[in-house]
């Protein structure tokens, strides 16, 4: 884990003097912070976790009542396969999914969306997520808040699978006042720039 974190930050300095050697000391201002224009956003996406057919499965998954055991045993699994398992295609192709992924094709910049329970479980995902729970991620534990919800801005990274600066921006699924699970939307930054 420590190795990892070593390569993340020697990474991450890599990226930043190649950027600097190729294309001046003009690295992006929102490489540390997001820009404005992503916060114009927010109330739309805020919006998303509204919606009827998100609400739903978030309700039926809540409803099973799994035990935060078995969840973190899938996570394990999840984690240690490369590829997509039927449970996975089940969570990429149920309606939940099919709605994110409708969601997503609205903007060019958003990317990479995905529905979580009430323990941080994924309910639906338009792609992979590295992990099954989410649970003890930031991007759960202040969108949900307790049940009370939220909005979360995460860090800005860069994304080698897309060659670019990603955030993500997660948002409570509300019902009846209050939080029942989260959403969590993926925003290309260069996308959202240009």
């Amino acid at each position: 884990m420590c190795n990892k974190k070593l390569f993340d930050v020697f990474y991450r300095i890599v990226v930043i003097m190649v950027s600097i050697l190729f294309f001046g000391m003009s690295c992006p201002v929102w490489a540390e912070e997001p820009p404005p224009e992503l916060f114009e956003y927010v109330p739309e996406l805020t919006k998303w976790g509204m919606d009827p057919v998100l609400v739903a499965a978030v309700r039926e998954q809540n409803a099973k009542k799994m035990t935060l055991a078995s969840i973190k045993i899938r996570d394990e699994e999840w984690r240690a396969m490369s590829g997509v398992d039927d449970e996975m295609r089940m969570l990429m192709n149920n309606s939940a999914a099919k709605r994110l992924l409708e969601l997503e094709q609205q903007k060019p910049f958003f990317i990479e969306l995905f529905l979580m329970d009430d323990q941080g479980a994924n309910v639906a995902m338009t792609n992979k997520t590295s992990d099954y729970w989410q649970g003890d991620e930031a991007k759960f534990i202040q969108s949900y808040k307790d049940g009370v919800g939220d909005v979360h801005i995460g860090d800005v990274e860069y994304d080698d699978s897309v060659q670019a600066y990603l955030v993500q921006v997660s948002v409570p699924v509300m019902e009846s006042g209050g939080a029942i699970g989260a959403l969590t939307i993926g925003i290309n930054l260069d996308e959202l720039l240009q």
